[in-house]
C-alpha cells in the first residue's frame, strides 16, 4: 500500500482534542539509539572523512566513533537521564543483546522500555528478506529481556512499501519512521492496525551534530524553541514531543551538559512528564477518537 492508503487525510484544526490524564498537558518523548555497525560493512554515519575522499574498508576512525559511544558515551548519557527523570524508549538493533550485553542490561535495570530497530543496521531496502530480519530482531530482544517489543523504527528510519504489512503480520504495535503529525495516528495494515507515534526528525543528534554540523549547544536551543511553541498550543490540546539522542553524539563530554539542562528545563515545566513509547501508545488507545 502506499502511505496514503494507509490513513485518511486528517488537519489537525477541526479534528476532535486528545485527552491526558489530569493534570498533564505534554509528554516528552525521549528516544535513545543504540546500534551495531559492522566494520566489514560502510558505516552509517562518519565524523572523518578519509584521505582524498574515497572510503575505504575497514573504516577504523568511524568505527571507532560509534564505539566509543557504547563504552562512554552511553554511560554518561545514562546517568544524566536518570537524573533529570527521562524515562526513554531504547530502540536497538538486536544484534547489540550480543555485541554489548552490558549496555542493553544496564537498560532494563533501569526499566527503560526496548523497542526493535531492526537486527543490525542496514536500511530495510537492502536487506534479502524483511519477514525473517523482524522476526529475529524481535526474538532476540525478547529472548534477552524476558519483555516482546511492542515497538519499532528502522534502521535509518527506513520502510519499503511492505514493511509495515510484515511489522503488524509480527505483532509490532507502533512505529516512531513518520513524522506526519503531532499526535498518534492510526494505520491501515494488511493486518491488524499499526499507530504512528509522533516522532520528529529535528530534535534529532544526527541532524543536528552529524549532518547540519551545528555547535554543541544547538540541541539546547532548538529544543527550546520547539518545547515553548508546543506548549503554547498545549494549553488548547495534548502535545507529545519527542528527543532522539545517540551515545556517540549527544554522550559525548562537550555535548552532553546541553543535552542534561535541555530535559531539565522541559520536565521542570508545570504540566509536563516523560513516557515512553509504550506508555504514549497505551494512553492513545484509550482515546475515542484514535483512528
Amino acid at each position: 500500500m502506499q502511505p496514503r492508503e494507509r490513513l485518511a487525510f486528517s488537519p489537525i484544526e477541526g479534528r476532535a482534542p486528545l485527552k491526558f490524564p489530569a493534570g498533564i498537558r505534554l509528554v516528552v518523548w525521549p528516544v535513545l539509539a543504540l546500534e551495531d555497525w559492522d566494520i566489514s560493512r560502510a558505516m552509517a554515519r562518519m565524523v572523518i572523512s578519509p584521505p582524498q575522499g574515497q572510503p575505504m574498508l575497514p573504516d577504523h576512525p568511524n568505527w571507532s566513533w560509534h564505539e566509543y559511544g557504547m563504552r562512554v558515551g552511553f554511560w554518561r548519557l545514562k546517568k544524566v537521564l536518570e537524573r533529570v527523570g527521562a524515562t526513554p524508549t531504547v530502540t536497538l538493533n538486536a544484534k547489540v543483546c550480543g555485541t554489548y550485553p552490558q549496555v542493553v542490561a544496564a537498560c532494563i535495570e533501569a526499566g527503560w522500555e526496548l523497542n526493535a530497530h531492526g537486527y543490525e543496521q542496514i536500511p530495510m531496502h537492502k536487506v534479502d528478506d524483511q519477514r525473517a530480519v523482524i522476526k529475529k530482531s524481535i526474538e532476540v530482544i525478547e529472548k534477552f529481556s524476558g519483555k516482546r517489543p511492542r515497538g519499532w523504527f528502522g534502521p535509518g528510519l527506513t520502510q519499503t512499501f511492505d514493511t509495515l504489512d510484515y511489522l503488524s503480520e509480527a505483532g509490532i504495535e507502533y512505529i516512531g519512521d513518520w513524522v506526519l503529525d503531532d499526535e498518534p495516528v492510526t494505520l491501515k495494515t494488511a493486518h491488524r492496525p499499526i499507530v504512528a507515534l509522533p516522532y520528529n526528525f529535528e530534535i534529532h543528534d544526527i541532524v543536528l551534530m552529524a549532518l547540519q554540523h551545528h555547535a554543541s549547544d544547538m540541541m539546547y536551543v532548538r529544543a527550546m524553541d520547539q518545547f515553548e511553541w508546543l506548549y503554547k498550543e498545549s494549553a488548547e490540546r495534548p502535545k507529545i514531543m519527542a528527543i532522539a539522542c545517540h551515545p556517540y553524539l549527544s554522550g559525548v563530554p562537550h555535548r552532553i551538559a546541553h543535552v542534561e539542562r535541555t530535559f531539565a528545563e522541559i520536565l521542570g515545566r508545570d504540566g509536563v512528564v516523560s513516557w515512553d513509547g509504550a506508555k504514549i501508545l497505551d494512553w492513545y488507545l484509550t482515546q475515542s477518537c484514535n483512528s
